[in-house]
């Protein structure tokens, strides 16, 4: 394939993935989440997506997290039920977490884990 070819091929998936990410719905993602003695865990599937494409926000009395769709190739499926990200959810919390948070992305699996204490502000974290 020539340079040309190349750039071609990816100006075509940059503009599938443009028009895919302004007529497409957030995947629903389902969750567990439990606590532990030092924390409130939060484990969710997000198949093929890196960390750098997940967002999380904990704020007091909620998580929310997203991961932005990561590719749309322009192809005919015959059968398509699932992007390459646009997932989104936001989770209610018990009272008495927020105060810090770390993330993990591993295996198509992210977890997070909201520490005791009040959320004062709401903050962003990024999976490692």
């Amino acid at each position: 394939m020539t340079e040309h070819n190349g750039n071609a091929a990816r100006d075509e998936v940059l503009a599938a993935t443009a028009a895919t990410q302004r007529t497409m719905q957030p995947q629903a993602v389902p969750v567990r989440m439990w606590e532990t003695p030092g924390a409130l865990v939060i484990v969710a599937p997000l198949p093929a997506v890196t960390a750098e494409d997940v967002t999380i926000e904990v704020s007091s009395g909620e998580v929310s997290f997203r991961a932005a769709l990561r590719s749309a190739p322009a192809r005919d499926y015959l059968l398509d039920e699932w992007e390459f990200g646009g997932y989104a959810r936001t989770v209610a919390i018990p009272d008495g977490y927020g105060a810090a948070a770390e993330a993990s992305l591993n295996n198509g699996q992210l977890a997070i884990r909201v520490l005791p204490g009040r959320c004062v502000e709401p903050l962003r974290v990024q999976p490692a």
